[in-house]
Order: C-alpha cells, then sequence, then structure tokens
C-alpha cells in the first residue's frame, strides 16, 4: 500500500490573522531528513515564493486517501541534518502563540541563537542557449547584465548583482529578464554565521611508513600522530616546530589525511578545565531553606518555590548546593540573571566550581559564540546555562532546575515580539520535565510573594545576613532641608562627608544614579521648549563625552549647539544630572579619588563588564558611579558606603508598578553596603523624605512593603488579583492609528456584550502612550482587566484575526502584551 508523507509547516513572515500550521507534501527523496523540528525550503503564497518554515509535525497518509494529498505544494529542501527543536520545544511554540497572540515562527525563533537563523536569497544566472535574434533585441542596460552573468561562473545573489552593476536595491530588471526567459532565478537559503571548523590531520590506515622515505621533521610528524591519533594541523606545527608543508608532504606522500572537524568558539578560554569545588558551609537557616528546595527538586512532580532572603544573606550558597545535586544527577540546570552586569561576578564563581561544564547565553558574546555555547548544551557537553533572559530556552533534553535571580526584574520581560515573560516559560518547561523552578529575591515580585503566601509557592525564607553580618545603617538626607541651607550641589552634605571618612579609610563607595548622560534636559530659556528629538515625542539628553544630544528612544543625536531649534536665539541651558555629570561632580569634590563609571556608555565594548568590576574588585577605584546596573547582585567586601543621588526619580511615574520597582532599587542598592566583615553605610537623597516607599526601604521592610502594595492591587483590581491585557497601535499617521484603536475597541466592547458577556471585563481607553511618539511612529494604547482564561485569548485572538482584514487599518500595526512590566 503506498503511503504519503504531510509536513505541518510553521512558515516565517506570516501575518498573525492567517497564520497556521500549514500543509505540505514531503517528497520521497526527502523522508530520510524530514524529521520534526527541522527547518525547510517551501514556496508560500500565490506567486510561490521560497520562504523559510518549521516542521511542527509529520504525518503519514494512504496515497489517494480522498485525494487529501491533491492539491498541496512541496517541500523544496531539508535545511538541517537533524531537528533542532525537542517534542518539548515545539509544544511551547504553539503554547506561546497562543498565549502571546505572536506567529508559529516568531515564537520559534526566540528559541534559537541568531547564529543558526537562515536568510532566503534569491540569485540569478544566465539562460542557456538564448537565440541570437533574442538577444539583438535587447536594450543596453539588459545587454550589460547578462554579460556580467555569463562571465561569473556560479549564480549571484540579487543584492550583490544590482550593486556590482550600479543599480538601486528596488530596481526590478532582474525580475523581468527573468520573466523573459532571459535569466534563470534560483532561491536559495545561507546562514550569516558558519560553524567554527579546523584542519585536522591524521594517518592513514596504513599506520606505517611501509618504505617510505622519510625526512627527520617528516618522521617527528609521524610519531606524533601515532601517539595521538589526530591533531590539529596547527597544534602539529606548534609541537614539532614544523611548517604546514611538511603535514602537507605526508599527505601527498599517501601517509596521513586531512578532515576539517567542528571546534566551538570559546567566549571564555580562561575558564578552567577541571573544576575545584570548595566546600559550602551553610548557617541554619540556609540549611534550612536548602533542604525544603532539595525536598521540593527531589519530589516526583518538582513545583515552584520562592528563596527569599535578605540582602547579603547567602541566596547564592544555596543556589550551588542544589546545583551540585544536580549535576551529580546529570540533569541540566538554568541559572538566569537579569542584567550582563551580574554575569561576570557569577559566572567567575560557577567556572571555578564547575569549569567547562558551564556555557554562558547573553548579548555581550558574539553571534558565533552564542551559537557554540547552545550547541554544548544542546550536544550534552555543558550541563549549566548561566545566562540572562535567553537562557530559559536553553536546549536541555533532561532538565532538573531552573533559577531566576532577581525575579522581580522587569528585563525577564520581553518587550519585543513575542512578549513573553521568562518566569512563565519556566513554569512551562518545569512542568515538562517535573522538575525544580527556583525564584529567588531579596524583594519579590508582589504577585510572586502573594501565591507564595497563598500556598501556590513553597515559601522559603533566610531573615538574617551570611556571617553574623549586620544590615547596613541608612540616613535619609532630605534634599529640600540642604537648598534652604544653601547648598545646590547634587551631593547632599552628609554624603560627602562619608565619602571623604571612605577616602581616608581606604574603603569603596557606590554612587546611584539611573540617569545615564550629563544633563537630562535641555531647553531654550527664551521661548520655554525643550530640545526634543524629531522622530520621538521625548527630550534629548546632552552627552558631554562627544558634546552630542542624543535620544534615548530612537537613538538620534545631533551636534549640540546653544542656538534654539525654534526661536534660533542663543539661550539653550542644561538642566537635570546624569551619570557622566555626577561623576565630573565626585572628580571636582575628590580630585585623588579614583572614578569608576558604569552604565551603558561606557559598558558597550565587549567584556567591557567583566573588566571594569574585576578592577573594582581588585581594589583599582575607590568610588563607582552608576545606573541601576550597579544595584543588584554585586558583592563587594571592602564596599561601606551606598549613596543613591535621586530616590525621587523612580517614585513618579505613570506606572502602577512604580512603587514597586522604586522598593526594589532602593533595597537593592542599599544591600550592596557592609556585606564583608566592615559595617555598612547607605545616604538615600531625596525631596519627598516622609515618602512611605522611601521609609520603609530605609528599614529594609519587605513585609510592611507588601501589605500596603496588596490591598493597593485588590482595591484597583491589579495583578495579582486580574491581568492586564494591554492592546498598542502604531503608525506614521496619527489620525489612522486613533481611528484603529477607536475601531478595535468598539469591536471589542460589541463581542464583550454579546457573545462574552460573561467575561468580567473591565475596558480603559484607547488613549496616547505615555510617550505618544517613537522613532516617527504615533503609539496609542487600550488597556483590558480581566482573567487570561481561554475564553479571554479566544476573543482577543478573534478580534486581532478580524483587524487584520481590515484594509483600512493595514498601515496601523496591532501587538498585544498580557502583564506588562511597564504599561505602553
Amino acid at each position: 500500500m503506498e503511503t504519503a508523507r504531510v509536513g505541518k509547516v510553521a512558515v516565517e513572515n506570516t501575518a498573525y490573522h492567517f497564520d497556521k500550521a500549514y500543509d505540505y507534501l514531503i517528497p520521497q527523496t526527502l523522508w530520510a531528513k524530514a524529521e520534526k523540528g527541522c527547518r525547510v525550503l517551501v514556496p508560500f503564497g500565490g506567486g510561490n515564493r521560497t520562504r523559510q518554515g518549521l516542521l511542527m509535525d509529520v504525518e503519514e497518509i494512504r496515497a489517494g486517501r480522498t485525494g487529501s494529498e491533491e492539491g498541496l505544494k512541496s517541500v523544496k529542501a531539508v535545511l538541517d541534518q537533524t531537528p533542532l527543536l525537542s517534542p518539548e520545544m515545539l509544544l511551547l511554540a504553539r503554547w506561546m502563540k497562543e498565549r502571546y497572540f505572536c506567529t508559529l515562527f516568531d515564537a520559534v525563533r526566540v528559541m534559537l541563537p541568531a547564529g543558526l537563523h537562515y536568510q532566503v536569497a534569491c540569485s540569478y544566472q544566465a539562460a542557456r542557449d538564448i537565440p541570437p535574434e533574442k538577444l539583438e533585441v535587447l536594450g543596453e542596460e539588459e545587454k550589460r547584465l547578462i554579460a556580467y552573468l555569463s562571465r561569473c561562473r556560479l549564480p549571484v545573489r540579487r543584492d550583490k548583482l544590482l550593486a556590482a552593476l550600479g543599480y538601486e536595491a528596488d530596481n526590478d530588471l532582474p525580475e523581468r529578464m527573468s520573466r523573459q526567459g532571459y535569466l534563470e532565478k534560483i532561491d536559495d537559503a545561507f546562514r550569516k554565521i558558519g560553524d567554527a571548523m579546523v584542519k585536522m590531520v591524521r594517518l592513514t590506515e596504513k599506520g606505517e611508513t611501509g618504505g617510505v622515505k622519510l625526512s627527520p621533521k617528516q618522521r617527528e610528524v609521524f610519531s606524533l600522530l601515532q601517539t595521538v591519533g589526530a591533531a590539529s594541523v596547527k597544534e602539529v606545527c606548534y609541537f614539532t616546530g614544523v611548517t604546514a608543508g611538511v603535514v602537507d608532504a605526508l599527505v601527498k606522500k599517501g601517509l596521513a589525511c586531512c578532515f576539517e572537524s567542528e571546534r566551538y568558539r570559546n567566549p571564555y578560554d580562561g575558564a578552567p578545565e577541571s573544576a575545584v569545588k570548595e566546600e559550602i558551609v551553610l548557617t541554619q537557616e540556609q540549611q534550612r531553606a536548602y533542604e525544603e528546595q532539595l525536598a521540593q527538586y527531589q519530589s516526583p512532580d518538582g513545583g515552584i518555590s520562592l528563596l527569599y532572603g535578605v540582602t547579603g544573606s547567602g541566596k547564592t550558597s544555596v543556589f550551588l548546593k542544589l546545583i551540585d545535586r544536580a549535576v551529580e544527577d546529570k540533569r541540566g540546570v538554568i541559572l538566569m540573571v537579569p542584567e550582563i552586569s551580574l554575569t561576570p561576578q557569577m559566572l567567575a564563581l560557577f567556572q571555578c566550581r564547575y569549569g567547562r561544564q558551564v556555557a554562558v547565553f547573553h548579548s555581550g558574546l558574539s553571534m558565533g559564540e552564542r551559537l557554540d555555547e547552545w550547541k554544548r548544551v544542546k550536544n550534552g557537553d555543558a550541563l549549566i546555562a548561566l545566562g540572562t533572559r535567553s537562557a530559559v530556552f536553553a536546549p536541555f533534553e533532561n532538565l532538573g532546575l531552573i533559577i531566576m535571580d532577581e525575579e522581580q526584574e522587569y528585563t525577564y520581560k520581553s518587550e519585543q515580539a513575542p512578549r513573553f515573560h521568562a518566569r512563565e516559560i519556566a513554569k512551562f518547561r518545569c512542568r515538562w520535565h517535573r522538575c525544580l523552578l527556583t525564584l529567588a529575591s531579596a524583594t519579590p515580585s508582589v504577585e510572586s510573594y502573594y501565591l507564595a503566601q497563598k500556598g501556590v509557592y513553597r515559601l522559603s525564607t533566610i531573615s538574617s545576613r551570611y556571617g553574623g553580618a549586620k544590615l547596613p545603617r541608612v540616613v535619609v538626607a532630605d534634599m529640600n532641608q540642604e537648598l534652604l541651607e544653601g547648598n545646590t550641589g547634587p551631593f547632599s552634605s552628609v554624603l560627602m562627608e562619608c565619602l571623604a571618612e571612605n577616602l581616608r579609610l581606604r574603603r569603596q563607595s557606590i554612587l546611584l544614579l539611573n540617569r545615564r548622560g550629563y544633563h537630562t534636559f535641555v531647553s531654550c530659556r527664551a521661548c520655554g521648549e525643550p530640545v526634543t528629538c524629531p522622530h520621538c515625542s521625548i527630550s534629548l539628553t546632552y552627552h558631554a563625552a562627544n558634546r552630542r544630544l542624543m535620544c534615548h528612544y530612537c537613538g538620534y543625536s545631533i551636534p549640540f549647539t546653544d542656538e534654539c531649534p525654534s526661536c534660533h536665539q542663543r539661550q539653550v541651558r542644561y538642566a537635570g544630572a546624569g551619570t557622566q555629570k555626577a561623576e565630573e561632580a565626585v572628580e571636582e569634590l575628590f580630585p585623588e579619588a579614583r572614578i569608576l563609571r558604569m552604565d551603558a556608555d561606557t559598558t558597550m565594548a565587549k567584556y567591557s563588564h567583566e573588566k571594569k568590576l574585576k578592577q573594582f574588585a581588585d581594589g583599582e577605584y575607590d568610588i563607582m558611579v552608576g545606573t541601576q546596573m550597579v544595584a543588584k547582585g554585586l558583592d563587594f567586601p571592602n564596599v561601606t558606603l551606598v549613596g543613591v543621588l535621586s530616590a525621587d526619580q523612580a517614585l513618579y511615574s505613570d506606572d502602577f508598578r512604580s512603587y514597586e520597582r522604586a522598593f526594589a532599587l532602593l533595597t537593592q542598592v542599599v544591600g550592596r553596603s557592609g556585606r564583608g566583615e566592615k559595617e555598612g553605610l547607605a545616604v538615600i537623597q531625596t525631596y519627598t523624605p516622609e515618602n512611605p516607599v522611601i521609609q520603609m526601604a530605609a528599614r529594609q521592610d519587605y513585609g510592611a512593603f507588601f501589605q500596603g502594595e496588596i490591598q493597593m492591587r485588590k482595591a484597583m483590581l491589579y495583578p495579582p488579583f486580574a491581568d492586564l491585557c494591554v492592546v498598542g497601535f502604531s503608525g506614521q499617521q496619527e489620525e489612522n492609528v486613533e481611528q484603529a484603536a477607536r475601531y478595535f475597541t468598539r469591536e471589542l466592547i460589541a463581542l464583550a456584550q454579546a457573545e462574552y458577556a460573561s467575561l468580567p471585563m473591565r475596558v480603559i481607553g484607547p488613549a496616547k502612550a505615555a510617550v505618544p511618539k517613537v522613532s516617527g511612529r504615533y503609539r496609542y494604547k487600550l488597556i483590558i482587566k480581566n482573567r487570561f482564561d481561554k475564553s479571554f485569548r479566544e476573543l482577543i485572538a478573534r478580534l486581532l484575526r478580524q483587524y487584520g482584514k481590515q484594509k483600512e487599518y493595514a498601515k496601523t500595526s496591532v501587538f498585544v502584551d498580557i502583564n506588562p512590566d511597564m504599561i505602553l
């Protein structure tokens, strides 16, 4: 009985409103390679353009059965030798499509390192046997194109062909000539990043010279290869002191053969090959927390736990004990940190303990390095994945433990499609593997602590600092009083005195100002107009390092001038301070101090985080000035003073989470002080010293903060008592964006009052976004409060599909963000 195979293919670059797994016939010649989880090339759409896709499933059917395979287009090629995605990840892609309203291929793409991504490009070559009379009727540019291709031995990619002939990228000459039969069009897929290969050499099967005469150098290479079996040509030359020509001579004599072998790009060559495990001594509280976590790890179904410990309580030691156990059991471990700046210290600790069993996942690595770290996990060469948000997709087949450090941080939430939260992906993976998810923080998210209080998560608490260290003493400096006393500078008198004392005692200090740049606001005193970005409704920030005004949203920048772009008067003045200004102010006060600035501007270079943090740890700097990247997770025993230069910045924003973020930031940065044997001090500068959030952060009183916050959320129906669904609209024509938002709202209300009347939703808006214009696109938002259940997801998906068919709003894009960390 003849059978046919049909593949369910998730196709790239499809619109959400017609995205699904499409049926394609798999030719018999591809049966051996076409497995679930492999990428394929398929013809798509009316023009049958070649697109990349992923096989979500493969079905075998009886040939001719109800003609189900008739009319199906065929898979053109299989791009992978083995499946890239496991059944778990394929199911996760479907789950993400339903939950985050993305396409299947968007979900697949975010799981894979960028170095694996293929691009589909068309190439052209001159058609064969074109009759001379047909060539005679061509114009000069057509003849020139054919002459160029005729000189080329291989097909030429379209972009390179047009560039070689001096044409613009949108010139359609190749397409026209292809339709007329003068050119052959070839679609192909290519990767920008290839596998790292190394030239190897080994002896042929003879294993002996067989009477062949060898020179002394050739005999030395021959003896080495007899001993080691195979080695890279580079290694052979190094150990024997010969040139590559000696190796080539052995190959020509038939005694050796060369071959290529893949070698992983190692982003951290200095990592020790063998691990050095130091004994971890836990306090009584740590031991109890570890035993609670271990019991859940060993349970048949795993589960979720919240490890709540004050700053400096030694949560990392509990992690290490858990990881030791998982590694002993040969189970994979994922440890996530919220920012790249936290990776170096954690990485140094882990590499000393686990050697090359640690793979690193973060955007600071090159594409090739990220690709090879992903391969090491997939091939079983690494048991621990350490990194930022993307590490949650590490391709472990036997996952035993996921740890989210500083689980409350907003960086775990993606701001681009698919708009997932790493915590939700981690929950999915733990259910699949029946393993343990440990959420850890000194300031847990309100939602997580609420679920722990309810018993949904297991709560483990460490209430004291490790080794008997005390929490730092906190002084709240009233900057209003400083102004009354004539101090107009950025530092209060108490902070200046403490900085001077710390320098005298050769101790280190950390200063937090969560704004990069020099001046954060530039305006004209003549007309009052701020200098704003032409593409965004936001003021420009002055950067002294390059004397430019820069937009922190789209990257637009212009040279600084004191001439106002609105009234052309030369009365442009600065206001506000960023980290560059703070650094300069410290230098003026303490010219002898060695100052390190840590912000996005100073840490752009590769490995800059590692180098700067190591220099600070080694005592090469006295004072570190930085943004929030200096506030969390860093452990420097010699830091005994922390100064928060402007606590009010985080408090007042158009978002219900602003108090939570402010409390967490202040608590975390205060916790950087006094982590060693020396007592610590923190100074919080504010114009609102009576604010309860500042008072609770100064007391490190998370319990009191949580009680007040949870009451507000319950009264206002914010998470965890309801889910927030934000529908965003953006486009270049503001009127069309507003109309699109109002159309979507009308359709939502109509359905909510009819078929979905049982859903208890609240609709707010539509209204302009907090920043109404970014990168030349106007933005509107619609907020829906509801329970994010299956019925509500069906409603939103239905509205999105309906919206996608409205041609009048084709130029206004729409997206959905569930429980965003910051509302648009």
